[in-house]
């Protein structure tokens, strides 16, 4: 079993970075980093999905189909809803940030910097396999719960992208903070849906007498890690200070960053 698992990992890393050196490739030649997220969604997803159908001897197939089509749905949706921005041209200010201040070296530098995500990423796929591959007999409690988890994260999410969007839509809102719907509520519930919805694997996987099933705690762990201190919060909030400025920092003040909570009052 440890064998298994072991190959698990690899065969998921492998795939990984191929797939991020792709993204790498669409990047360089439509000089658009957008695509750079899209890409990762849809990889992260397939993967995932390949994971978890991948038969073993102990498992349930019901399962394995129930968790493979949990990750793409999120995959799906996420993907597209990148996709759509990039494919209008807009670029990813994040990456975008990166490419000007590695100069030269852009290229390069942003090759390692993919392949580096897509190794950080491997827990992801990795808690998909465990959750998919419990060894307990037909489906549970558990996994009823699991799946209410990533339909809320899902929905959530897509109804914060749907708020901003329809907010930076109006052309009376230019220059202004979205602080509209959920928005009132976090700075990012956009990231906090994210990562709520990689909770759904350890509520799948954890079994007794089923140690790996912990190691799925860390497809959480390393999406609130990379969302609340890496790639995401801090160099979108530094390109809102830039573009909004006292703006920003009043919403700041008043509006809890990741978990969505009633705003501040001004005093």
């Amino acid at each position: 079993m440890v064998l298994v698992h072991v190959q698990a990992i690899g065969g998921i890393a492998l795939a990984l970075c191929l797939l991020m050196g792709l993204a790498w490739v669409v990047q360089q030649r439509t000089g658009n980093s957008g695509w750079v997220d899209a890409i990762w969604s849809y990889a992260t997803g397939l993967v995932g999905a390949v994971a978890a159908l991948w038969p073993l001897a102990d498992d349930t197939p019901a399962r394995r189909v129930l968790v493979a089509g949990l990750v793409l749905l999120w995959s799906v949706r996420l993907g597209t809803h990148i996709a759509r921005r990039a494919a209008a041209g807009i670029d990813d200010p994040r990456y975008a940030n990166y490419a000007r201040q590695w100069g030269a070296a852009a290229p390069r530098r942003m090759f390692f910097f993919l392949q580096s995500q897509a190794l950080v990423s491997v827990p992801l796929p990795f808690a998909v396999f465990l959750a998919a591959h419990a060894p307990e007999p037909g489906l549970r409690l558990q996994d009823d719960a699991g799946a209410v988890i990533i339909l809320a994260a899902v929905a959530g999410e897509a109804l914060a992208d749907r708020q901003l969007r329809r907010f930076k839509l109006c052309p009376s809102n230019a220059g202004l903070v979205c602080d509209a719907g959920l928005w009132r509520w976090s700075r990012h519930p956009n990231y906090f849906f994210e990562w709520l919805g990689w909770w759904a694997y350890p509520v799948i996987a954890l079994s007794p007498g089923y140690a790996w099933g912990w190691a799925s705690l860390a497809a959480p762990a390393i999406m609130y890690w990379i969302l609340v201190h890496v790639t995401g919060i801090p160099p979108l909030e530094e390109q809102m200070l830039r573009s909004r400025g006292d703006r920003y920092r009043e919403y700041q003040a008043r509006t809890n960053a990741f978990f969505p909570w009633p705003p501040k009052h001004a005093h």
